[in-house]
């Protein structure tokens, strides 16, 4: 038993529609329609689609909060947690090849809208940002940890969206391989410093 309540049932599908058709294209009816409320049920919970994305980024920054503890946790070592992080390619692939990153594509349309939630979508990259340049400190690289974090960010970003213009898997795993790769001499430094 479920113990989601209607407004977590319109965010999730609400989240959902907005990763596949864009915020701009996703309509309240869509919405209700997903969830199978009246439009009446529906405005109870939300007044407007702002009010929506604005729980939906919530909703993503609390998720993206819990998957970064988790690797803290399953990652023994810096370089096991970055890897992590490039690993979301291969876990997402499915999804990336058909709609790009979640994060990338909602922050790109509200950027392009001029939307004043795209600060608040933009936090989710700094939460990525600012992890993985704590990641590269405890690596010993202090002095260019937030480049690093800004390079690895940037790749992984670029993968995504070359992987959804070109719908290849392939290139994702060929890629995550190369971005683990470049990763190893920081984390061989690192272990030769100790």
């Amino acid at each position: 038993m479920s113990n989601k309540t209607t407004r977590d049932h319109i965010v999730e599908a609400a989240d959902q529609l907005f990763y596949r058709q864009g915020f701009e294209h996703t309509s309240f009816s869509k919405i209700a329609d997903a969830v199978q409320i009246s439009r009446g049920n529906f405005y109870y919970h939300f007044k407007s689609k702002d009010e929506i994305l604005d729980a939906v980024i919530n909703v993503r920054l609390a998720n993206t909060q819990k998957i970064l503890e988790k690797w803290e946790i399953e990652g023994q070592q810096p370089a096991d947690r970055i890897r992590s992080f490039i690993h979301i390619l291969i876990g997402n692939r499915v999804k990336i090849k058909r709609h790009g990153c979640p994060v990338g594509t909602l922050c790109t349309e509200l950027a392009k809208l001029n939307h004043a939630s795209q600060a608040e979508a933009n936090k989710l990259f700094t939460l990525f940002r600012t992890w993985l340049r704590r990641q590269f400190t405890l690596l010993g690289r202090k002095a260019d940890a937030d480049e690093l974090a800004m390079h690895i960010l940037a790749r992984s970003q670029g993968v995504a969206t070359l992987a959804n213009a070109f719908h290849d898997e392939k290139f994702i795993k060929q890629e995550v391989k190369r971005m683990c790769d470049w990763l190893r001499p920081y984390e061989e430094s690192a272990t030769r410093k100790v």
